[in-house]
């Protein structure tokens, strides 16, 4: 009996308690509310938690560790272009060693076929000059020999007598030659004068 008043004073006392606070719960009610929520929070902390406590490392170091191959394959990246960058300045400066030098060749066999054809030019005008003087004194040496021989035959038709004699015929056309040279006789007394004979 005594057990039922106590539950009925509380029971009673609850009523009280609940008219003058109708928010606040039963006592049992709290109570019971209280145990299933510690036994909640003793499972999430002993299940969930460490759960989430492991997908939040995993999670995180897979983020470092892609920040961290990002930033390696950042870095081999940057290496590779300035390999590539450094190559390329290479390649532009052998380039440019490569022009530079078919620039002088180029300026060179320039050089040497002009001094080779200005050599050869003047071996040809040299020949030519040769040829040429050749030429004048085979002409100088058959037209001495042409006029020796008119003159002879002119002479002997003025004279009168044959001038077959080599030597005197020699003699007579060397100094007909050098008077012609000398200016002493003109070549118009030359032709008139058989003509005066006749």
């Amino acid at each position: 009996m005594h057990s039922v008043a106590l539950a009925g004073l509380a029971a009673s006392s609850d009523s009280k308690v609940a008219e003058r606070y109708p928010i606040l719960p039963q006592l049992s009610e709290l109570i019971f509310g209280i145990i299933i929520f510690a036994a909640i929070l003793f499972v999430v902390w002993k299940k969930v938690v460490p759960n989430l406590e492991k997908a939040y490392q995993e999670r995180t170091a897979a983020i470092e560790g892609g920040m961290e191959q990002a930033a390696e394959v950042q870095k081999q990246a940057e290496e590779a272009k300035s390999q590539y960058e450094a190559q390329l300045a290479e390649a532009r400066a052998e380039a440019a060693s490569i022009r530079e030098d078919a620039r002088s060749q180029g300026a060179q066999i320039i050089a040497e076929m002009r001094g080779q054809a200005n050599a050869e030019s003047e071996r040809i005008i040299e020949s030519a000059h040769k040829q040429t003087e050749a030429e004048r004194q085979q002409a100088q040496v058959e037209l001495r020999s042409h006029v020796g021989r008119l003159s002879t035959d002119l002479a002997g038709k003025i004279v009168g007598e044959s001038l077959e004699d080599e030597t005197r015929q020699r003699g007579i056309v060397e100094r007909f030659l050098a008077d012609l040279e000398s200016g002493d006789v003109k070549p118009e007394k030359v032709g008139t004068t058989p003509s005066e004979g006749a």
